[in-house]
C-alpha cells in the first residue's frame, strides 16, 4: 500500500511581512544617484507619508533634517511599491520605468525599503505591465518568465524550482505573509487581481520565515491609490474553450484621504487533458484612510474560490510496448516501476496517451480561501515610524483523485491507486516593525526592528484506505473513487520572531547592510485511526528556536553600477510535511548556508539595464521524498551557478529582453544500504533555463498602433528522481502574439483605451515534460500543445 507524500502538514511557518521604512538622510548628491529615492510606506497602503510641521519658534533643523524633510514631503510623488511599471496600470505615472523593473522597493526582499538595485541580493519583479503584455494569465505562468525559475503542477499542488531547490524549499507568501509549506498551501491563481510578483533568490529566512532555501516569491494583490478614480476590465477566449474575465477599479473617493481597490477576476480553463477543466474565482478589495497628516490605517480582505477536475499525469511504459506509437524527446532512460516493481526498462510516453485522463470522474480538488487584513502606519517623529499589520487566514482544501497511475508490464495494464485528504486551516497573527533613521559618527543608518506573531490550527481528515484497481492504457474505463474511510490528525503551531535588518551608509556610494532573525516556534500535533483511538506516539509536541541572518554590502563605483556581495543563512524543516516523519523519528532542522556576488547596472539613460549574480548554497541535514513515501536522508544538496538578465528599448519601437541561469546542484553524503547517490541531481533540476522576447510596435498616425513580438523559452534535461535513471528531456517552446490598440473614440467614448490581443503559444506544437513528482516516479506531467488566444481589455 502506497502512502500518499501528501500526508500534508503545517511545516513551521514564520510570517513576515515587510511593511516599509522610512526615508533616511540624503545628500544632494545621492539625490541624482539611483539610489536616491527610498520611499517608505506599507507594501498594501499608498498613501504620502506625512510632512514635518514647523512653527515659527521651532528652532532651525539640521542639514540632515532639512534633507530628511525633503525626501518625506515628496514621497508622494516617488512610485511606492514594487515598480513603476507595476503600478502604471493603476493610473500612477510617478516616475519611470526601467527595463527590469527596479526602479521602486521589493518589500519581500527587505523591510529596510531599498529598491532592488540597492539590494545585496539577487531580486526581480514582475509588475502588471509585464504580466498583461507576456499572457502570463496565472501565477505559475508568471514564475516562469523569472530568471532560472520552473514550476509544475504536482499531484498535490503548485511546485515550484530555483537554484537548484524545489518544493518546500521555496516560499510563497501572499503580500508578504506566510501561510506555511508550498507543497500543500500554493494555489494557482489568475493574475488579474495583483499589482506584481516579487522573487527573492537564495535563502531569504530572515525575511519569509522557514523553508526559503532556494528563496521566496511573493504575490501582491492591487492596491489603492490617490488620485482619480481609473477603472479595467478584460475578456478572453482560446481554442480550448477556455474563458477569462476581470474587473477592477480603484482611486479617491470623495471623502477626504478615503482611497479604495476593488477587483474580480473569474476564469474557466478547459484543459489539453480529456476531461479536465478549471474554475477560479477571486475577488479583492482595499480601504486606505489617512486619519491625520501623521496616522493612516488601512483595511483589506480576499476571497478565493478554486475547483478543478484534475490531471494527475501520464504513465511511463516500455518503448517495446508501445512500439509504433513510442515518442521520441519527450523522456528517456530505464527503469523499474517503483510502484509494482514491474520491469520497464527502456521507457516512453505512449503518443495514444497524450491527451488521456487516468483521473476517476468523480475526482476533484477544491480551494476556498479567505484574508482579512488590517494595520496602521505611524509617523511617530520625523525619524521614527511604526507600522503594524493584524490578519486571520482560512481555508478548507479538498482532494479526491486517483493519484498513482503506474503501467504493468505483467499485466499490460495500468495500476491506479486513490487519494484523499481535506485540510481546515486557520491563521492569526500580527507583523509589527519599527523603523529607526540615524546619524551614527555623521553616517546614515537606518534600523528596523520587527516582531511577529502568530497562531495556527490545522485539521486534516484523510483516507484510511486507499482503493485500488487497473484499467487499460488506451482508452481507460476511469470508474469512480468507491469507498473512503478517513482518519483525523491535527497541529497547532505558535511562532513569535524578532528580526534586526540594518543599513549603515559609509559614503554615499557604499553601505553595509545586514540582519537576524530569531524564531522559536512549538508544535504541538494529534493523530488518530479511523476507529478514533490516538495511534503511538500522540499527543506529540515539539520546539525549536533557529537563529538565521545575513550580511552584505552595495558599492555604486559609477552612477548606475552597483557591485554587492552576501552571505546569508536559513533553516527549515528536514521534511517538508510536519506529518510525514513519525513521532519517533526526530524532526530536526536543516542549516543552509549561502554566498553569492553579482553586478547590477543601468544605462543608456535609463533604457537598457542587466544584472549578473554567481551563488554557492549549501543545503545539510537533507531528507529526501521516494517512491513509495519513503524517506531517505540525503545528507547535504550544493548548488552553485550564475544567472544572467537584461533588458533594452534600443529605440522608441523596440523591446529586446532575455535571462538565462546555469545551475550545478548535486547531492553530497547521499548514502544508503546497498548504493549511493551522490553526485545525482535532485529532481526538476535543470541545469539551464533560458527565456527572451522581443516586439516592435508600428506607430503609423494613419493607423491604429500594432505591436507584434515573440517570447522563447528552453529549458534543459531534468530527472524525474535521486536515482537519476530517467529524464524528462529537454525542451523549446515559442510564443507569437499582437497588440492592436484603439485609442478613444466615438464608438466608445468612455473608454480610454482599447486593446485587442492575439496570441499563439507554443507555436510549433512541442510535446514536452514539464514536471514529475518524485513521490509518483511511474508517471510524469506533460507540457500544453499549441493553442491560439484572443483578449480584449479596456481602461477607462
Amino acid at each position: 500500500m502506497v502512502v500518499r507524500y501528501f500526508l500534508c502538514s503545517v511545516s513551521a511557518i514564520s510570517v513576515s511581512i515587510a511593511i516599509g521604512s522610512c526615508v533616511v538622510s540624503v545628500d544632494a548628491a545621492a539625490q541624482t544617484s539611483t539610489a536616491a529615492r527610498e520611499p517608505a510606506l506599507l507594501p498594501q497602503v499608498d498613501v504620502s507619508a506625512p510632512k514635518p510641521r514647523r512653527t515659527t519658534t521651532s528652532p532651525r533643523p539640521s542639514d540632515t533634517q532639512r534633507r530628511q524633510s525633503a525626501v518625506r514631503s515628496n514621497i508622494q510623488r516617488v512610485a511606492p511599491v514594487g515598480s513603476v511599471a507595476a503600478r502604471q496600470g493603476q493610473g500612477d505615472q510617478r516616475g519611470s520605468a526601467t527595463p527590469l523593473n527596479t526602479n521602486g522597493v521589493a518589500a519581500s526582499a527587505s523591510r529596510l525599503g531599498l529598491t532592488p538595485r540597492e539590494t545585496p541580493a539577487s531580486v526581480e519583479v514582475v509588475g502588471a505591465d509585464t504580466i498583461r503584455e507576456q499572457g502570463y494569465h496565472t501565477t505559475v505562468d508568471t514564475v516562469k518568465g523569472a530568471t532560472g525559475v520552473t514550476a509544475g503542477d504536482a499531484p498535490n499542488d503548485v511546485a515550484y524550482a530555483m537554484r537548484g531547490f524545489q518544493g518546500n524549499q521555496i516560499n510563497v507568501t501572499y503580500n508578504g505573509i506566510n501561510i506555511g509549506p508550498t507543497g500543500f498551501t500554493a494555489l494557482t491563481m489568475e493574475t488579474f487581481n495583483l499589482d506584481r510578483v516579487e522573487f527573492l533568490k537564495g535563502p531569504s529566512s530572515i525575511v519569509s520565515g522557514q523553508g526559503a532555501v532556494g528563496g521566496a516569491i511573493n504575490f501582491v494583490t492591487k492596491a489603492p491609490h490617490t488620485g482619480p478614480i481609473t477603472q479595467e476590465a478584460f475578456v478572453g477566449f482560446d481554442s480550448r474553450g477556455s474563458i477569462r474575465t476581470g474587473y477592477g477599479a480603484g482611486g479617491s473617493t470623495r471623502i477626504e484621504g478615503l482611497d479604495y481597490r476593488f477587483d474580480i477576476s473569474k476564469s474557466k480553463e478547459v484543459g489539453f487533458i480529456d476531461g479536465t477543466d478549471t474554475k477560479n474565482l477571486h475577488v479583492s478589495g482595499q480601504l486606505n484612510y489617512r486619519l491625520t497628516d501623521t496616522f493612516k490605517v488601512f483595511a483589506a480582505a480576499e476571497f478565493k474560490d478554486y475547483q478543478a477536475k484534475l490531471y494527475e499525469g501520464t504513465p511511463l511504459v516500455p518503448s517495446s510496448y508501445s512500439g509504433a506509437f513510442a515518442t521520441s524527446g519527450i523522456v528517456s532512460g530505464n527503469k523499474i516501476s517503483d510502484y509494482n516493481l514491474t520491469p520497464l526498462n527502456n521507457v516512453t510516453i505512449d503518443s495514444r496517451t497524450l491527451s488521456t485522463n487516468y483521473n476517476v470522474l468523480d475526482g476533484h480538488k477544491t480551494i476556498k480561501e479567505s484574508w482579512v487584513r488590517g494595520g496602521f502606519e505611524w509617523a511617530a517623529t520625523n525619524n521614527v515610524t511604526v507600522r503594524s499589520q493584524f490578519y486571520n487566514y482560512n481555508a478548507s482544501r479538498d482532494w479526491y483523485n486517483n493519484e498513482v497511475i503506474a503501467f504493468n508490464s505483467t499485466s499490460n495494464s495500468v495500476d491506479r491507486e486513490r487519494f484523499y485528504v481535506h485540510h481546515n486551516q486557520n491563521m492569526v497573527g500580527n507583523n509589527t516593525d519599527v523603523t529607526w533613521n540615524s546619524n551614527i559618527l555623521g553616517l546614515d543608518n537606518r534600523l528596523v526592528t520587527g516582531f511577529e506573531v502568530y497562531h495556527l490550527d490545522f485539521a486534516r481528515p484523510g483516507a484510511a484506505i486507499y482503493p485500488y484497481d487497473q484499467v487499460s492504457l488506451v482508452d481507460p474505463v476511469r470508474g469512480y473513487y468507491g469507498e473512503l474511510q478517513t482518519q483525523r490528525q491535527t497541529a497547532a503551531i505558535d511562532s513569535f520572531a524578532i528580526n534586526l535588518e540594518d543599513r549603515l551608509k559609509i559614503t554615499n556610494n557604499f553601505a553595509l547592510i545586514g540582519g537576524l532573525r530569531y524564531n522559536p516556534f512549538t508544535l504541538d500535533r494529534t493523530s488518530v485511526n479511523s476507529a478514533g483511538a490516538t495511534k503511538a506516539g500522540f499527543p506529540y509536541s515539539a520546539s525549536w528556536d533557529p537563529v538565521t541572518g545575513r550580511i552584505g554590502y552595495t558599492w555604486e563605483a559609477v552612477p548606475g553600477l552597483t557591485f554587492y556581495s552576501q552571505y546569508a543563512t536559513a533553516s527549515d524543516l528536514s521534511v517538508g510535511s510536519l506529518f510525514l516523519l513519525s513521532p519517533t523519528q526526530k524532526l530536526t532542522l536543516t542549516s543552509a548556508r549561502s554566498y553569492e556576488t553579482g553586478v547590477k547596472n543601468l544605462l543608456w539613460d535609463g533604457r537598457a539595464e542587466w544584472t549578473l549574480s554567481l551563488f554557492d548554497i549549501e543545503r545539510s541535514n537533507v531528507y529526501s521524498a521516494q517512491a513509495g513515501q519513503r524517506l531517505n536522508l540525503a545528507g547535504k544538496v550544493k548548488s552553485q551557478g550564475i544567472e544572467l538578465s537584461g533588458a533594452v528599448r534600443p529605440t522608441r519601437e523596440t523591446k529586446v529582453w532575455a535571462n538565462v541561469a546555469y545551475v550545478n546542484a548535486r547531492y553530497a553524503d547521499y548514502d544508503f544500504t546497498g548504493g549511493t547517490y551522490s553526485g545525482n541531481t535532485p529532481p526538476n533540476i535543470p541545469s539551464l533555463v533560458v527565456n527572451g522576447g522581443a516586439s516592435y510596435r508600428f506607430l503609423n498616425p494613419g493607423w491604429f498602433p500594432v505591436e507584434l513580438g515573440f517570447s522563447v523559452r528552453h529549458v534543459g534535461d531534468r530527472f524525474t528522481t535521486d536515482a537519476n535513471t530517467v529524464t524528462m528531456r529537454a525542451y523549446t517552446t515559442a510564443d507569437l502574439f499582437a497588440f492592436v490598440d484603439i485609442p478613444k473614440s466615438p464608438v466608445l467614448p468612455t473608454v480610454d483605451n482599447t486593446r485587442v490581443t492575439f496570441r499563439v503559444r507554443n507555436v510549433t506544437d512541442k510535446k514536452y515534460a514539464v514536471w514529475s513528482d518524485p513521490n509518483y516516479p511511474d508517471q510524469i506531467f506533460l507540457g500544453a500543445p499549441r493553442t491560439y488566444e484572443i483578449e480584449t481589455s479596456f481602461k477607462f
